[in-house]
């Protein structure tokens, strides 16, 4: 992805949050000089990986299958000093827009449309060989517990959620417009706790076409 297209769309969720009326941490907003100014005391946020995640999963199109992902807490696998067991994100949905299948290996997660539209969600249990099984889903949404066929969509309206277990694929998309999707879950690692269906880029190789905006996570480890 070129650095321009990723400010853009920065620039684009920013004004959609701001309407949707959530809030973004402070650090959300820091320019390059002041993540240089930060001394250790903010560690954690380098560490944990919090902030920007925008990925277009290798695609080259990230209005057709991509993904903006704002991480505002996290715990960590690799540091015990982080006791966190839980980790919060911010994910916006264009409408059509697709993640592709994927399941986590350690954490399970609850996906709610926190507003705009209508969030679609389609599931798969995953089988000893991580592939797609037949086998009848069980689903849980907002206390409502019930046996599904594999490979059912599900329609998050607004204020909807979901729970999805670890080893539950699942592939998600927007409907009927722009979706603000919160994400809580268990301590998030999505440099090795993901497993796609197919073969994806989950972080893009980016050219350099402008400055950024503001840094994304994989930006860090140049600070």
């Amino acid at each position: 992805m070129k650095r321009s297209e990723i400010n853009a769309v920065m620039r684009k969720a920013v004004r959609f949050a701001g309407e949707m009326r959530f809030q973004l941490p402070p650090f959300a907003f820091w320019s390059e000089d002041e993540w240089r100014d930060k001394g250790e005391e903010y560690d954690e946020l380098r560490q944990n990986l919090l902030g920007w995640d925008i990925t277009d999963f290798g695609s080259g199109d990230f209005q057709e299958i991509g993904l903006l992902m704002f991480t505002i807490r996290n715990g960590n696998f690799d540091h015990s000093k982080y006791e966190k067991p839980y980790a919060e994100k911010l994910l916006i949905v264009e409408n059509g827009q697709i993640t592709p299948y994927h399941f986590h290996y350690k954490k399970m997660e609850d996906i709610i449309n926190r507003g705009g539209g209508n969030l679609m969600v389609q599931m798969y249990n995953s089988d000893e060989n991580e592939r797609f099984s037949d086998s009848p889903l069980t689903v849980s949404m907002d206390g409502r517990n019930y046996t599904a066929p594999a490979g059912t969509v599900v329609r998050l309206t607004p204020g909807e959620s979901i729970t999805l277990p670890c080893g539950m694929y699942h592939k998600f998309w927007g409907e009927g417009g722009t979706v603000l999707v919160g994400e809580v879950s268990k301590v998030n690692d999505d440099r090795v706790d993901n497993r796609f269906y197919e073969p994806v880029g989950r972080f893009p190789d980016i050219e350099e076409d402008e400055p950024p905006l503001y840094l994304l996570s994989m930006d860090y480890k140049e600070f």
